[in-house]
């Protein structure tokens, strides 16, 4: 049911590219499904994102928990022992080095960051906590550090606030992803965890709704 929603939903998505030949582009492409190598994780993965929504055909959509609140500045996923929270702060530019080439930022604190590119980000990812019963699961602030304008919901055709985030669990019950799709800024990424461990992040970009 879930993936059939992605799939119309992609259907109407459409992979953006900018028009100016001048505008210089820094991210990187190292880390998106097309680059997964392991078997068990694509296959998961491919369930609920968009970059891998050809490959979901035929297979059943994974357990997933969906947000129990949110607010402006964050969202919280509580379910089955397991509980997330994304805590969103906002940017402020003259706490950060920004890189111009021309009217295009392309870099902050010289690395290059993904959500509305090329312009000023207004919040970021300030914060992800994740626990699993009484154990905690570190995700690394570098795992998020470069991304920014998260919007945690979105708005549909007909005024409707939605979100795709959620935590989703294998079927042997050793990987979780925390998932969040981005729909205005551009990006979705999801953070994978396998035996409470982190291990990566799959993030793809440029999707237009």
């Amino acid at each position: 049911m879930m993936k059939n929603y992605l799939i119309a939903l992609f259907a109407l998505c459409s992979v953006s590219c900018f028009a100016q030949d001048d505008m210089p582009d820094t991210r990187k492409k190292n880390e998106g499904f097309a680059k997964i190598v392991e078997k068990d994780i694509r296959a998961d993965i491919a369930t609920f994102n968009f970059a891998g929504v050809d490959e979901a055909v035929g297979k059943d959509p994974i357990r997933k928990i969906s947000f129990k609140s949110r607010g402006t500045d964050y969202m919280v996923f509580d379910g089955d022992g397991i509980k997330a929270t994304v805590k969103t702060a906002p940017f402020d530019q003259s706490k950060h080095k920004l890189d111009f080439d021309e009217k295009y930022l392309t870099k902050i604190d010289r690395k290059t960051y993904y959500g509305s590119y090329p312009n000023i980000p207004k919040t970021y990812i300030k914060e992800i906590t994740l626990t699993i019963g009484q154990d905690t699961v570190v995700i690394p602030p570098s795992a998020y550090a470069d991304l920014y304008n998260p919007d945690l919901t979105y708005t549909d055709k007909s005024g409707l606030g939605r979100s795709a985030n959620g935590i989703y669990i294998s079927k042997d019950g050793h990987k979780m992803y925390l998932y969040l799709f981005c729909k205005q800024s551009g990006y979705e990424v999801t953070f994978v965890i396998k035996d409470k461990i982190f291990v990566k992040r799959v993030l793809d970009y440029d999707f237009n709704l």
